[in-house]
């Protein structure tokens, strides 16, 4: 039987930490809430609608011409295809022709009915196939803009002089445009030879789009041009399973993201479960005098647990509304990676599974101080101090039970098994190792020899039963750890790929030169330019194991499935020394190196490669096996060439090839190098790598600050537990004050002792923080992305300042009524009591 009353007292009196546990339940959620949502809005805007994201239901992928193979595979399909239309996407150089302007651009050469799905919309309002006829060109708006150009005039394409008839507004194969490393020109498919920018080894997507007459037939048809396509060459996919580049962003994205809102969650669940213990702990001595008039632990514990779920409801519905004011604030937040038209309200559907999500959190946090409820025996109100909770096999079943349960609801929203358990055995990992320091710094700050008695009292009520001091420092020192870690990783990246990058590092790359420009080339830019051979190939096979396509060390790692640049020469670069092996290659009986392979470290640790395997090489159809006699480690930036597998000269001398060149010019001299190299030679492609720099920087940037606006809310966790902690000790805190003030400590002493503990608190917390995010830092930055390190310790040593103020502001804004609490009322309440 449900005593009202009962409850309505106990909402009264303990409306302080209810509000705590309220609010904590709310944060765990809120993030939660709004980054489901914003899921959903990616998924029916951006990535949602695969047909008009890929263009077609069936799709040929290759980086060479079609092979005739495929060709015939698809002329034996004709009665099933309804239409079909080829697409050719490479980069090059477009020119201003008045003003010598030039712009890296993305050319995408398209057959009528481009794309088959979806459309491309024009700022004209009509249909690309009616404003791209052959002599014509279709623009994305920064071109214009860049290279001082209106609708009407002329552009340099190649050897081509094309006229713009309109402006892209839109495109349905990619709605957003992340890294932007080239506006688009559309360019009729009439006018590709014209161009003469497609050479033997160019770099070029060709891509053939097929629309199936019957959906039904549409995997027949699939599994009829997988037989004729080229196996690891030419990639057939339908809509459903086809690779999206743009989708793959936002997965990595939102996955990260997500990692961070669990970790918050995680956070304001140790609040939750610190605030209810206090409040349970506060309660105890009239618990137990409620016991001894007869009340039940049934009594008990269904009383509280309706009162829990009572807040957690209150919570989930503070949580969801929370979830509606950070999601507003999206637009602004991704702004320039997202279109705010594109970011909408929250569903009935994320209101229903935040309430659930919310009541799921509160159960699981709130089982280990509601099982505490059945140790309250009436004589707990002869004791000056609780006693240790028994733990039976019933406590850890429940605690089994509810840890696969969380679990769970981890997978769920990671989507991903496997990193699902080793974010939760991560996660864990680091609260256990930071509970295991911050005890050990309490046992170490209790044994310190501290003469002054301000500082020895602080010390006291640091360590004082009841308080969460623990709670407290795991809580802000796991959210330091992340936050800090994230801002280092950062930083280095930036440091390292952008603000430092080296003067004598080359910062422009042309590509695509063909070897029969060799002598040409080398005559306009200078004798003191290095031209290194690539030649395209893929790694078929390890040891006689096939690489599997696709596969990957890590979610985020690179595929050893991916076309690799292979190259020859005979001697090492001035950057490389042989770390494994006795020379670059090894010689036969003649004094001459047989066919072999020399490797980068980096792609011996991808494969798990060693000095005597064999490598299976498949060179644009020609299959080739290499011992591996060497590997290479490197001593300068990857912002210089570098090649993976680097082979003899003699053995790939004669393989389809072209020229690649790194070169260091004069900011002020890149446009008209760019001006003199497009004129002679249309084909070669020129990356301005110091300018591919700066946008990436920016890209990080926003990144950045997307993930510390999401991380910053784990910090709040914190300060919750901080007057959770004040409010649970309030009465002991009291006394003392009290007591400070009988024994003539006064007010100012007082103040001086919360001050103390309140630094001491912040102090400990922020250091252990630090001192994780600093190591964790310099292991990502060293193992994981083999950079440079910088531990950036003037933002480390702000942090520490911003937590101390932070602890101190909150912890003596919690104690204000402490502080001015009179002797004789509070000595009058007591004997009254």
């Amino acid at each position: 039987m449900i005593h009202f009353n009962f409850l309505l007292r106990e909402l009264v009196q303990s409306r302080n930490q209810a509000g705590i546990f309220t609010l904590c339940v709310a944060l765990s959620i809120a993030t939660m809430v709004a980054l489901n949502s914003f899921k959903h809005d990616v998924n029916q805007t951006i990535t949602g609608d695969a047909r008009a994201l890929h263009g077609g239901d069936i799709i040929l992928h290759s980086h060479y011409e079609f092979s005739p193979g495929l060709v015939e595979a698809v002329a034996r399909q004709e009665s099933s295809i309804a239409a079909q239309t080829r697409s050719w996407e490479f980069y090059s150089v477009v020119r201003n022709p008045v003003t010598e302007a030039t712009r890296f651009s993305n050319i995408l050469v398209v057959e009528p009915g481009y794309p088959l799905y979806g459309e491309v919309t024009l700022q004209s309002g009509k249909e690309l196939s009616a404003q791209l006829q052959p002599g014509t060109t279709v623009v994305a708006p920064e071109l214009l803009e860049i290279l001082g150009l209106t609708v009407g005039a002329s552009l340099q394409v190649g050897d081509e002089l094309l006229r713009i008839t309109d402006v892209v507004v839109r495109e349905s194969s990619r709605p957003i445009d992340v890294f932007n490393f080239g506006p688009r020109v559309f360019v009729a498919a009439a006018d590709l030879e014209q161009l003469d920018l497609v050479k033997p080894g160019s770099r070029v997507e060709y891509e053939w789009l097929l629309k199936v007459a019957d959906p039904a037939q549409m995997s027949a048809v699939e599994t009829a041009l997988i037989a004729g396509a080229v196996s690891g060459q030419e990639r057939v996919a339908t809509y459903q399973n086809a690779r999206s580049g743009l989708k793959r962003f936002f997965d990595n994205l939102l996955f990260f993201l997500s990692l961070i809102s669990i970790f918050t969650l995680l956070l304001a669940g140790v609040g939750m479960q610190s605030s209810l213990a206090a409040l349970l702990r506060e309660k105890e001595k009239s618990l137990a005098i409620t016991r001894a008039l007869g009340a039940t632990q049934k009594f008990l514990l269904s009383h509280y647990l309706l009162l829990v779920l009572l807040y957690g409801s209150v919570g989930s519905v503070l949580g969801i509304l929370a979830g509606v004011a950070i999601k507003h604030s999206f637009p602004a937040l991704f702004a320039g990676l997202i279109p705010a038209e594109n970011i909408g309200g929250l569903g009935v559907r994320e209101v229903v599974n935040g309430m659930l999500l919310g009541l799921a959190v509160v159960c699981f946090f709130t089982f280990l101080p509601l099982y505490r409820l059945r140790d309250v025996k009436p004589n707990v109100i002869f004791r000056s101090e609780s006693a240790e909770s028994r733990r039976g096999a019933v406590f850890y079943f429940f605690v089994v039970i509810g840890l696969a349960l969380l679990g769970a609801l981890v997978v769920v929203q990671l989507q991903d098994i496997r990193i699902g358990v080793y974010f939760m055995a991560g996660m864990i990992g680091l609260i256990v190792l930071v509970a295991l320091l911050a005890r050990l710094l309490l046992l170490i700050v209790a044994k310190l020899p501290i003469k002054g008695l301000k500082g020895r009292q602080a010390v006291r009520s640091l360590l004082r039963p009841g308080n969460s001091t623990r709670s407290v420092v795991v809580t802000l020192a796991s959210a330091i750890s992340v936050l800090l870690a994230i801002f280092l990783l950062e930083y280095n990246l930036h440091r390292n790929y952008v603000e430092s990058y080296p003067e004598e590092a080359p910062n422009l790359f042309l590509v695509d030169i063909q070897p029969s420009q060799r002598v040409d080339f080398v005559e306009l830019v200078g004798d003191d330019v290095q031209l290194y051979p690539i030649i395209r190939a893929r790694l078929r096979a390890i040891n006689g194991e096939p690489v599997k396509r696709g596969e990957r060390r890590s979610r985020f790692s690179d595929s050893l499935s991916r076309e690799f640049n292979l190259t020859y020469r005979d001697a090492l670069l001035e950057d490389e020394v042989v770390e494994k092996g006795e020379a670059l290659y090894k010689l036969d009986g003649k004094g001459n190196p047989y066919l072999q392979v020399s490797i980068l470290d980096t792609v011996a640790e991808m494969g798990s490669m060693r000095l005597g395997d064999m490598l299976d090489f498949n060179i644009q159809g020609v299959p080739i096996k290499a011992e591996v006699t060497s590997i290479r480690t490197r001593t300068k930036s990857m912002l210089f060439p570098f090649f993976y597998f680097v082979f003899p000269e003699q053995y790939l001398k004669e393989a389809p090839q072209t020229l690649f060149a790194a070169m260091h010019v004069e900011e002020s001299e890149i446009t008209s190098f760019e001006g003199e190299v497009v004129s002679r030679f249309p084909n070669v492609s020129i990356i301005n790598m110091a300018r591919t720099a700066e946008e990436l920087g920016e890209v990080m940037g926003k990144l950045s600050g997307i993930v510390n606006f999401f991380a910053f809310f784990s910090i709040f966790a914190g300060a919750l537990i901080i007057i959770s902690s004040v409010l649970a000790t309030r009465l002991a805190r009291t006394r003392e004050a009290v007591y400070y003030k009988i024994l003539g400590g006064g007010s100012k002493f007082v103040i001086s002792v919360f001050f103390y503990e309140n630094l001491l608190l912040g102090f400990l917390s922020a250091c252990l923080g630090v001192a994780l995010a600093q190591a964790g830092g310099w292991a990502l930055c060293h193992y994981l992305f083999d950079i440079g390190y910088e531990p950036n310790w003037p933002v480390s040593l702000a942090l520490v300042g911003v937590t101390l103020m932070m602890v101190v502001g909150v912890g003596m804004f919690s104690s204000i009524s402490i502080i001015r609490q009179k002797p004789g009322i509070f000595l009058r309440e007591q004997s009254v009591e």
